[in-house]
Parts: C-alpha cells; structure tokens; sequence
C-alpha cells in the first residue's frame, strides 16, 4: 500500500508534535506505547501516523514544539517543561496553548552555577553577574524576583560551561542533571531555579479533534495513575479489616468477598495508588492478614 501524503486525507486527524530524538522522546514513545498507540513513520522520518487514533506524530526539535502548537500548526504536543516555560515566560505564546499537563517524566533541574572557588550564601551575591544561558527569560525572571542587581544574561545555544573559563561569564544557568559537566568544568550548583518535567500542551480544539484529544489525554492519565498503582489481594479476620485497610497507602474502598467455609474470615480486594511497601505488607501479616498478593496495574480509568 503506497505511503499517504501528510494531511492530505483526512482533515480532522490530530497533529501531535514530539521530540524526534533524545531522551524526551524516548520517554515519549515509551508513554504512547503505554497508552496502546502504535505507529508507522514515514519514509523521510518527519511523521508518523497512529494506527488506533486519527493521529499524526510531528517529529521535530525540541524547541519548536511550543511554537508549532502555540501557532496552530500542531494541535498537541509533549515538550520538557523547561522549552515550555522558556518560551511563555518570553511572552511567545499569548493564551494559545491552554492546556498544560504534568507528565512526571524527563526530569531536570535549571541551575545556576559558579566557579566552585566563589564566595556565596544568597541571591544577593550574583549582582553585577553575568550569566551564559540559553535561557535568558526563566534566569531574568528569577533574578528579578529575588532583587539580585545588576546581573544580567548572555545568550549562548551551548558549551555553557566554559564561559567563564573564556571571560565572557561569571555564571552559566543551564539544565543539570547528575551535575557531573559542572564539576569537570570547575563549577557548583548555587541555586536551582526551575524544576521542569515534560509537559503534555494543547491549543484550543473544537469538534471532533476535541474529542480525539480528550480520548488522548484519558489514556495518558489512566498510564499515569497506574504507574505505582497497585492491586491487593488478601485473606484477613473479619473484625481486622477496618485496621487493615487503614494500613494500604491511598486505598480505594475495599471489596470483601465471603471466603467459603470460613465465617471469621474474608477475602479483600483493593487499589492502592501509591507503591506498597514491604513494611506496610509486615504491618498487615501483624494484623492477620494471609495469602497477601500485590499486583502491578497495566491500564486504569477513574
């Protein structure tokens, strides 16, 4: 069957802009996966099409996601935080993109930091800085937020670290994650300024794209949910199950099944939506529960 063109087919499949590669997007498809998504790339690697959606992958940079959402040209996107609030705290994106959804993947932090030989104990200490960044909005507003005077940005799209080897910074602000480059390079972690994570966006959406992106977004929050959600299965005395259910971490209502032959005892069945710990299963065998099975959780819908 030949290739079909890009949006030439149908009008009303929804555009879902993605990192083509990195981490991010690897984390992205591990969630699109998750949420029963498959999807065949195009020969030239720039989309994709989803096979139980009308969906279109976008592969594209990083940076451009919120711009190709924030314009109209992708209806959705899943971008790291950091790209994100960049671009709004620049006042790029106006009310464009009203939908924005924690995803709890891609962690990061954006840093601030400074040869490891400098004297610091508070914001104040940074004025009359200068600090390499590429991103200039988040590191302004943090500076002026916490009244430190007289620093000010320079604009570099890398290799950040060196900066203030070359003269050209005192300070680099940049996404830090084991902070292993910054030592190599003779720097420290003085503040940490945002704490990004990646970011499912939309624009505004009617009729039938709006039904398509709902059905999305359910998916990717019953993923989320189930993700240290767990089923308990247990035989517990009758007159314990009060003080057993109290001990299950964020446990829904149980469900208390007879257990046949035995009329002091029952069956209990629950979801908790935090992780089950080993010491709350020795908490529950104290209280006489037996037979105690906890199940991972694939999908889930509220």
């Amino acid at each position: 069957m030949p290739e079909q063109p890009f949006g030439s087919d149908q009008p009303d499949r929804l555009r879902l802009a993605v990192q083509k590669k990195g981490r991010l997007a690897d984390d992205t498809f591990d969630l699109l996966k998750k949420c029963g998504l498959t999807m065949s790339q195009s020969k030239n690697r720039l989309y994709a099409r989803v096979e139980q959606l009308p969906i279109d992958i976008l592969l594209v940079r990083d940076d451009d996601i919120p711009a190709l959402v924030a314009g109209g040209a992708s209806d959705l996107g899943i971008v790291g935080g950091n790209v994100f609030e960049e671009e709004r705290a620049a006042g790029r994106l106006g009310d464009n993109v009203p939908m924005v959804v924690p995803l709890g993947f891609s962690k990061c932090r954006l840093c601030i930091a400074l040869p490891k030989e400098t004297i610091y104990s508070a914001p104040k200490d940074m004025a009359g800085m200068r600090i390499a960044t590429s991103y200039p909005a988040l590191t302004e507003a943090w500076l002026n937020e916490n009244g430190v005077e007289g620093a000010r940005t320079v604009v570099m799209n890398g290799a950040h670290e060196i900066a203030p080897r070359l003269g050209v910074a005192d300070a680099v602000c940049d996404i830090v994650s084991t902070g292993g480059t910054l030592d190599a390079n003779g720097l420290a972690v003085a503040e940490t300024i945002y704490r990004s994570e990646a970011l499912f966006i939309g624009g505004p959406l009617d009729g039938r794209k709006a039904e398509i992106a709902e059905a999305l977004r359910l998916r990717i929050e019953g993923v989320q949910r189930s993700a240290d959600a767990k089923y308990v299965m247990l035989n517990a005395p009758r007159d314990a199950v009060d003080a057993i259910a109290a001990v299950l971490p964020a446990a829904d209502q149980p469900t208390i099944l007879e257990l046949a032959g035995q009329s002091d005892k029952v069956a209990v069945h629950t979801v908790c939506r935090e992780e089950v710990v080993w010491e709350q299963l020795e908490k529950l065998r104290k209280l006489g529960a037996s037979a105690i099975l906890v199940l991972d959780i694939d999908k889930m819908l509220a």
